[in-house]
Formats: structure tokens, C-alpha cells, sequence
């Protein structure tokens, strides 16, 4: 990864403009035009100390040109099922690469086998990216309540179906008066998952 894709992947990620970098930067907007046009491929200590804190990982051996792990943390559970009540439970950390650091925000700890004929098992990790929509037929983590689910969602005839991906696990289906008043509410989408045998 080069300095000018980390600058353009943390603009897009933020909005942030070319000004507002500069000025968190301690740089010029002409060094961050400079930056995102790859006529700067490195940068000094103190401004890749600043930009490691902005962009959420050490940018240095990476504009050395070395290999480099990042870690993202795993916020909790989530039910490939039902009947998990949400809670904030921290459970540490999960090493992962640049590219998946670049889409997705979190892991969880999948809990329960509603999702295992995708391969989403008890005990696998999800990579999220946090979101409040998401289109219909993509992997969701969804909050019903104080549950959280994981579960395929589907937009139909004015209803939002969670399909599982068990035969032995119910889908479940919502009213638009049901996602209000539950509420329903999407908060990630599912991007890939890692599970060990």
C-alpha cells in the first residue's frame, strides 16, 4: 500500500477535505495535494506518527515496503440464531490484513448455527463493517430489541425477512410497524468470516 492510497482510502472513510487533513497533519493543503497525487511517497517521523493515530495503524513499515499485520477488535457475540441479548463484552483482539482493515471496522464471535450452510459457524469470526442499511440478499448483523442476530436479510412485499441459512432455523419476518416499534435496526454488514477446526 502506498501513502497516496492510505490518504485517499481515509478521505473516502471520513469525508475528510484536503484542508481539515492538513490542518490535523501539521502539514500545508498543498503537501496533502502532493500526498493524494503520489508526488510524496514518504513522509517525516513526526507526520507518520500523526497519521499512524489518524488512519489507526503504524504506517512506517509499510512505507518501507514491509509486510504488516494490523489488529482489529472483537466486540462481543452475536447469534447465528436467536435469543442473544446484546452487551458490550470486549473479548480482545484479532490480527488481520491491510485490505481487510480497509472495509471492515470490528469482528464479533459468532455464537449458535443458523448460518452454518454458508459456512458461518459457532465459533467462526465476522469482519463488519458498520452500517445502518444494507441491500437485500447481503449478511447482516442485526440488533431486534437488545438481540443481535446475524442473519441473511431480504427486502420483499413491504417486509424484512431474516433468512437463515439452516433448514432447521425459522426465518424470521418483520412489519414496517415492527422495525419501528421493536425496533429492528441493521448495525453492520457481515464481510467475510474466519473459522477454525
Amino acid at each position: 500500500m502506498t501513502l497516496k492510497e492510505m490518504i485517499h482510502q481515509y478521505k473516502i472513510k471520513t469525508g475528510c477535505s484536503d484542508s481539515e487533513l492538513a490542518r490535523r497533519c501539521n502539514v500545508s493543503r498543498s503537501t496533502v495535494a502532493r500526498w493524494s497525487s503520489g508526488e510524496i511517497k514518504k513522509v517525516n517521523d513526526d507526520t507518520a506518527e500523526i497519521l499512524s493515530h489518524l488512519l489507526g495503524y503504524n504506517i512506517t513499515p509499510i512505507l518501507m515496503g514491509m509486510d504488516t499485520t494490523i489488529r482489529l477488535p472483537i466486540l462481543g457475540y452475536a447469534k447465528a440464531g436467536y435469543d442473544l441479548f446484546a452487551e458490550e463484552n470486549y473479548l480482545g483482539e484479532e490480527e488481520t490484513t491491510l485490505k481487510e482493515r480497509e472495509n471492515g471496522d470490528y469482528y464479533l464471535r459468532i455464537t449458535g448455527n443458523s448460518m452454518s450452510g454458508i459456512g458461518i459457524m459457532d465459533g467462526s469470526l465476522v469482519l463488519v463493517r458498520q452500517c445502518d442499511s444494507i441491500a437485500s440478499g447481503k449478511i447482516a448483523v442485526v440488533m431486534i430489541d437488545q438481540e443481535v442476530t446475524v442473519k441473511r436479510v431480504i427486502y420483499k412485499k413491504g417486509m424484512m425477512i431474516l433468512e437463515a441459512a439452516n433448514p432447521d432455523v425459522e426465518s424470521r419476518y418483520f412489519t414496517p410497524q415492527e422495525i419501528k416499534e421493536l425496533p429492528v435496526k441493521i448495525i453492520g454488514q457481515v464481510l467475510s468470516c474466519r473459522t477454525s477446526f
